[in-house]
C-alpha cells in the first residue's frame, strides 16, 4: 500500500494526511510564509503573543478598576470627607479641652477652636446637581408660556406672504419710477445711504436666493439692474426677529428700508398696491391693509394676526437743515429712528444674546412676568433684554447657568438696587454715550421694581419660586434608590413547609387550597 506525502516547499514541512495538509494551508504559519515569499500585498492579521496578550488583559483590568474607583469616590466623596472632617474636629477639641484642664490656661474658650476650614459639605467644587427644583419649575413655566407649533407657522405664514408682497411692490414701483418722475415720492431720490446700498457680489447673490426674511436678516429688494429703488428691503425686528415670542403673542414688527426719507405720498401709494401683491401671493388668504401714518407704517391683519410694518431710512438721522425747515409729507422723523432703534436692537440680540446659555428662556420667562405683575410692566422690552444679557453673561468664569440659578442671578441684581434712582442703570450699548435703557422709568417704579424683586428673591430661597411663575407647585420627582445586592431572600431550610414565609408568620397551605396563616406561641 502506497502513502500519500505533502510537502510544503514554502515551510519545508512534509504531510501524510490531507486535512493536515488543508489546515497548514489555512493556518497562520503558511500565510506568512506566502506573504514573505510570493504576494507581499498579503494582509495577515498579527496574532499577539501570550506576554502581549496578558500586558493587554492586565492594562485593561487596571482600566477597569481605576474607573471604578473613581466612581465610587464620585458617589462617596461627600459622606468620607465629611465624616473625615468631623472626626478630626472631636478629636482635636477632646485634646484641646484636655491640655487646657491640665494647665489652667483660663476658662474654655467659647466658640470653634478647629483651625480648619468649613465641613466639606458646604465648601464649593462638588459636582452639582443635574436639575434642581427651581429649574424644573422655570422650563415647566417655560413651556407652557411658549408659542404652539400652529401659532408659530400662522405667523410665518403671515410674515412671509407680507415681505413677498412687498417686494413685488418694490418691484412695480421701480419699473414705475422712470415714468412718473418724482410723482411718487413727492421730491428727487438723489441721496442713498452708502452703508446699507453698497454691498458684495455675494451678498447681492445670497439676497437674490432668498424668498423671504425667515433667516431674521435683511431681505433686500436691491438687484444689479436697478441701483436706485425707492423700497431698499424688509427685516424682522421685535419679538419675532429676537425668537421671543410667548404663547398668544398676535402682533409682529417688520420694518422697510427707503433709499430716502419715507413720505405719506409714499406710504399711501404702498398701501393701494400691497392688497393687489398679497392677492397674487397667497390667493387662499384674505388680508387687510391699512394705514397708520402715526405710526410711520402700515398694518397688515389677517388670521387673527397683525404685521406693522414701518418705513424709515438712514437719512433720517440727519438732523433737518435750518434753511429748509420741515416738510409736512415726510413721516414721523421720531417713529422712524425709533424703527432705526428697532434694527440695531435686533442685530446686537442676535450677536450677543442668542447663543448665551439659558438667556434667551429667563427673557421669555420675565415677560410673562411683566404681563401678570403690574409692578413690572413700566420695564421695556429693551430694558429687560439688555438685564438679563448683562447678568447671565458676567458670572465668573463664564459658567453656563441652569435657569432656576439664572433667574435667581436676574432677581439679586434688581433686588440689589440696580435700577434704583442713583445706582448703575442699564447702559444702551446701541446709542451713543451709552444712555440709561431703564430711564423712562419713574423714581416710584423704580422702587416698585427693587421691592418686588426683593420679595421675589425671599420666595424663591425658601423654595416657592412657583409663586413668582405665577404656577402651581409641582409634585416632588420620585427618588430611584439602586438595589442593593446583598440584600437576598434567604434559602429556606429543610424544616420549612412549602408555602412558608418568614419565621413569624407561617403560611400553610390546607387540602381546599386557602392559603392560612399561623402565628407562633412565643
Amino acid at each position: 500500500m502506497q502513502v500519500i506525502s505533502f510537502n510544503c516547499k514554502l515551510c519545508e514541512c512534509r504531510f501524510n494526511d490531507p486535512n493536515a495538509k488543508e489546515m497548514h494551508m489555512k493556518g497562520r504559519r503558511h500565510r506568512l510564509q506566502y506573504k514573505k515569499k510570493v504576494n507581499p500585498d498579503l494582509v495577515v492579521d498579527v496574532k499577539p503573543s501570550l506576554r502581549q496578550r496578558k500586558i493587554q488583559e492586565e492594562k485593561m483590568r487596571r482600566a477597569a478598576l481605576r474607573e471604578e474607583f473613581w466612581a465610587r469616590r464620585h458617589y462617596n466623596m461627600p459622606e468620607d470627607e465629611e465624616g473625615m472632617y468631623w472626626e478630626d474636629r472631636r478629636r482635636y477639641e477632646e485634646e484641646y479641652m484636655e491640655m487646657v484642664r491640665r494647665g489652667n490656661m483660663g476658662p474654655y474658650p467659647r466658640g470653634r477652636p478647629f483651625p480648619g476650614g468649613a465641613p466639606p459639605y458646604f465648601q464649593g467644587g462638588m459636582p452639582r446637581r443635574t436639575e434642581s427644583s427651581d429649574d424644573r419649575h422655570v422650563m415647566a413655566r417655560h413651556s407652557e408660556i411658549y408659542p404652539k407649533e400652529e401659532e408659530l407657522q400662522a405667523i410665518q405664514r403671515i410674515v412671509s406672504h407680507t415681505e413677498r408682497a412687498l417686494k413685488n411692490v418694490s418691484d412695480q414701483l421701480a419699473e414705475a419710477k422712470p415714468k412718473d418722475g418724482q410723482g411718487v415720492t413727492g421730491q428727487a431720490v438723489t441721496k442713498t445711504d452708502s452703508g446699507s446700498a453698497a454691498k458684495t457680489d455675494t451678498e447681492k447673490a445670497t439676497d437674490q436666493q432668498k424668498e423671504d426674511g425667515r433667516d431674521n436678516q435683511l431681505f433686500s429688494f436691491q438687484q444689479d439692474r436697478d441701483a436706485n429703488r425707492i423700497l431698499k428691503g424688509v427685516m424682522r425686528v421685535g419679538h419675532l426677529a429676537k425668537g421671543l415670542l410667548l404663547r398668544g403673542d398676535t402682533n409682529v414688527e417688520l420694518v422697510v428700508l427707503c433709499a430716502d426719507k419715507p413720505t405719506l405720498t409714499l406710504l399711501k401709494k404702498v398701501v393701494e398696491l400691497l392688497p393687489g401683491a398679497l392677492k397674487q401671493i397667497a390667493s387662499d388668504n384674505t388680508y387687510t391693509v391699512t394705514i397708520n401714518a402715526a405710526e410711520a407704517g402700515l398694518i397688515v391683519a389677517g388670521d387673527g394676526l397683525t404685521v406693522l410694518v414701518q418705513f424709515t431710512s438712514p437719512v433720517m438721522r440727519e438732523q433737518e437743515a435750518a434753511s429748509g425747515g420741515l416738510d409736512r409729507d415726510v413721516l414721523s422723523r421720531g417713529k422712524c429712528l425709533q424703527a432705526l432703534a428697532a434694527l440695531r436692537h435686533t442685530k446686537w440680540f442676535q450677536a450677543r444674546a442668542l447663543g448665551l446659555h439659558s438667556c434667551v428662556v429667563i427673557i421669555r420667562i420675565l415677560r410673562d412676568l411683566c404681563q401678570r405683575v403690574p409692578t413690572w410692566s413700566p420695564l421695556s422690552s429693551w430694558a429687560m433684554e439688555l438685564l438679563a444679557e448683562k447678568v447671565i453673561s458676567s458670572v465668573p468664569g463664564q459658567v453656563q447657568l441652569s435657569p432656576g440659578d439664572a433667574l435667581r442671578r436676574v432677581m439679586e441684581a434688581v433686588a440689589s438696587g440696580l435700577l434704583l434712582p442713583g445706582g448703575p442703570g442699564l447702559g444702551d450699548p446701541c446709542e451713543k454715550d451709552s444712555p440709561d435703557a431703564a430711564g423712562a422709568l419713574s423714581p416710584q417704579q423704580r422702587e416698585d421694581l427693587t421691592c418686588s424683586a426683593q420679595y421675589a428673591l425671599r420666595l424663591i430661597a425658601y423654595r416657592q419660586i412657583y409663586k413668582v411663575l405665577g404656577m402651581d407647585p409641582l409634585p416632588a420627582p420620585q427618588k430611584v434608590f439602586r438595589r442593593d445586592r446583598s440584600a437576598r431572600k434567604r434559602r429556606r431550610s429543610g424544616g420549612e413547609q412549602e408555602g412558608s414565609e418568614s419565621d413569624t408568620g407561617k403560611m400553610v397551605k390546607t387540602e381546599g387550597g386557602d392559603m392560612t396563616a399561623e402565628t407562633p406561641v412565643k
